[in-house]
């Protein structure tokens, strides 16, 4: 479903909508049941690829609302890591509480199944002081977990992991391209880079005999374990390249590689913090694997426009999300968000 046009105008109140936390309201914030579902207010998620803009209309609709938001971004978890993360600054924080960002330091494990849990209890946290959550952020895998259930997979095999572990440090990539002949549509999906969860993937189809991905069919099914309204913002491929370039160079102009050095020399990075793209690229630089910062700029723009594609294909999987133009701003947002979905 797409919606595009600023057709939807919201309640006044001072120049401003009137906060679902505001008078009469208040009262009636709910806990979520068993099944995670509530009848009076659906959560409301904000997702889309890098790159699409995103955070900058959800910050808006947070303002005029009157909801927190609750980031769902895999790499703003990890401290220090902001330059390359385009976390919001201490001005758009001020103006709107934000929540799981700056969790832990980069060279700490960090986990969809952590994150979930504090993203429950961060709601269960608002919802009881009578505040409402906004959901923003562009890791389709932590918004399927926490919408539709993780995969229930089997437990760590630490011997295994070690083993896969000390082959990719022999060779760099080995595990991907193992994971690209066994579950090639789990191989799409994950960095080459990504050590933790290629290791998870592989470890998944040796224990069980079936691949990482075909255990996750529940996400196919229609229908949300909690209720919610989740809306991708979307622009042509083309625009997304255009912006992806412009972003990279920000980053760079900002002092990304100074950033990654700084961490490298302090407390180093987590096999899942640093495959975060534009951190992975400098620390290459900074061993000398790239010969110029042009070659570094080069990679960050290609492994960026992966990892939008990577997004993308996940999310357009999800048949209840409603696809919004940016053109529409804050009031094709608030249109998508309200329009009454039948649920399964």
């Amino acid at each position: 479903m797409k919606v595009s046009g600023p057709t939807y105008r919201a309640r006044a109140r001072r120049g401003r909508a009137e906060p679902v936390t505001s008078r009469g309201l208040s009262n009636q914030i709910h806990s979520l049941g068993q099944d995670g579902r509530s009848a009076e207010f659906p959560l409301w998620v904000v997702t889309g690829p890098t790159a699409s803009g995103k955070s900058a209309l959800a910050i808006e609709l947070a303002e005029r609302t009157g909801r927190e938001v609750l980031s769902m971004d895999s790499m703003a978890v990890y401290r220090r890591m902001d330059i390359g993360t385009a976390k919001p600054t201490a001005e758009e924080r001020a103006g709107v509480p934000h929540h799981l960002i700056d969790v832990v330091d980069p060279n700490e494990t960090f986990d969809i199944a952590r994150w979930c849990r504090m993203a429950d209890d961060k709601l269960n946290q608002l919802h009881a002081t009578g505040r409402q959550a906004l959901f923003v952020g562009g890791t389709p895998l932590y918004l399927m977990a926490f919408f539709k259930g993780m995969m229930q997979g089997p437990e760590a095999q630490p011997e295994l992991r070690a083993a896969l572990v000390a082959r990719e440090h022999e060779q760099p990539g080995v595990l991907h391209e193992e994971l690209l002949r066994s579950d090639p549509q789990a191989a799409e999906r994950i960095h080459r880079k990504d050590v933790r969860r290629l290791v998870r993937a592989l470890e998944v189809l040796e224990v069980t005999g079936k691949t990482i991905s075909s255990q996750q069919e529940h996400f196919e099914r229609q229908g949300w374990r909690r209720d919610c309204r989740v809306v991708m913002v979307t622009r042509d491929r083309a625009e997304l390249h255009e912006r992806a370039k412009a972003r990279t160079e920000r980053m760079l102009d900002q002092g990304l590689v100074a950033e990654t050095e700084a961490i490298e020399q302090d407390c180093g990075f987590s096999n899942t913090s640093g495959a975060a793209i534009g951190y992975a690229e400098c620390r290459d630089y900074l061993r000398g694997r790239y010969k110029d910062r042009t070659e570094l700029r080069n990679r960050i723009r290609r492994n960026t426009h992966k990892l939008i594609r990577r997004q993308t294909t996940w999310l357009r999987r999800l048949q209840e999300i409603i696809q919004v133009s940016p053109d529409g701003g804050v009031d094709g947002l608030l249109q998508a968000l309200e329009t009454p979905v039948k649920r399964p």
